[in-house]
């Protein structure tokens, strides 16, 4: 998947191609075990069972076993050749899906029928848990058919109003991915409501700031600029009237919105406006988290284990985050 580098104007892609090359990437990889969180509807363990059935992942499901066997008999589906780990109910469900990755069995874990607060207390829990020296952070992998590449919107769903060194840990979990989805040239836009720095505005000191620890090596693996709005971020036409001149400006692949409730929107106005499907993880943590919602397509849905396939094989071959 990787990034344009031309500078013409993009044009119309096909509905759905970039996912499409994401799926068929990670289908070349082993599958990933996946602890599977309380997968206790159809919703949730249909897109399990889906991405097993297309060779991206190998679920260990964890929950209420009666539960989970009715949600397979509503979508008449076998689980005699899956492990099915029993909980009480979703907070033990969480629980156990975590301890797999501690023990080793799993190398990612799922969000199922249960709420993300439950998943995501489970995982930065001091005692068990799956925290690293890295902030947390969500980020969107969004297919937009208008436009010639495929857009990471982060964080618009974990860090509510995050701090200049929460964002440095945002910015770098999204350079990470990038790489990860095969990107070759990372382009980092800290998107704000301006393109100049404004001491009124503080999100474009925070841009500013962020581009400066780049030049310092403290976020590494990519070119940022910042603050720039989101015009000039994505579309060269307005950078070039606002006479921007930046490797940047007009060819961003990453945006980094200055707090969750923009990110949100942003990320909803290219779903309901602009056809966009969103794929979602959560980086930062020993695994990537594989968060789906029950609104998702089915392509969103695999769309988001093969990022996090992809993301594991990458987290493989580098270094691991220290552990706190």
């Amino acid at each position: 998947m990787a990034s344009s580098t031309t500078d013409a104007a993009p044009a119309r892609h096909q509905p759905h191609e970039k996912y499409e090359r994401l799926v068929a990437a990670a289908q070349a990889l082993p599958r990933l075990k996946v602890a599977v969180a309380h997968p206790c509807d159809e919703a949730s363990l249909g897109a399990a069972l889906e991405a097993a059935d297309l060779g991206l992942i190998a679920p260990i499901l964890v929950g209420p076993r009666g539960k989970i066997l009715a949600a397979a008999s509503a979508l008449k589906a076998d689980l005699a050749d899956l492990t099915l780990v029993e909980a009480d109910h979703s907070h033990d469900s969480a629980a156990k899906a975590v301890a797999l990755v501690q023990a080793g069995e799993a190398e990612a874990l799922m969000k199922g029928s249960l709420h993300t607060d439950e998943l995501m207390g489970a995982v930065v829990r001091r005692e068990g848990g799956l925290r690293t020296a890295r902030r947390l952070s969500h980020c969107f992998v969004m297919d937009v058919p208008s436009h010639d590449r495929p857009l990471i919107v982060t964080d618009a769903a974990i860090n509510i109003a995050p701090t200049l060194e929460e964002k440095r840990d945002i910015v770098q979990n999204a350079i990470d991915l990038a790489h990860a989805l095969g990107v070759e040239t990372v382009r980092v836009a800290i998107v704000s409501a301006m393109e100049t720095v404004n001491p009124k505005v503080p999100s474009t000191l925070d841009a500013a700031a962020l581009c400066k620890m780049a030049d310092r090596s403290q976020i590494t693996g990519a070119v940022l600029d910042g603050p720039l709005a989101l015009d000039n971020a994505i579309d060269l036409g307005a950078a070039a009237i606002k006479r921007i001149r930046s490797p940047v400006a007009g060819r961003a692949n990453v945006l980094v919105v200055p707090n969750l409730e923009a990110g949100n929107m942003l990320a909803k106005s290219l779903t309901f406006l602009a056809g966009a499907d969103a794929a979602g993880i959560v980086l930062g943590a020993r695994v990537p988290i594989i968060l789906t919602s029950r609104a998702d397509s089915r392509l969103t849905r695999l769309a988001s284990c093969a990022v996090a396939s992809l993301f594991a094989a990458a987290q493989r071959a580098a270094k691991p985050l220290p552990e706190v």
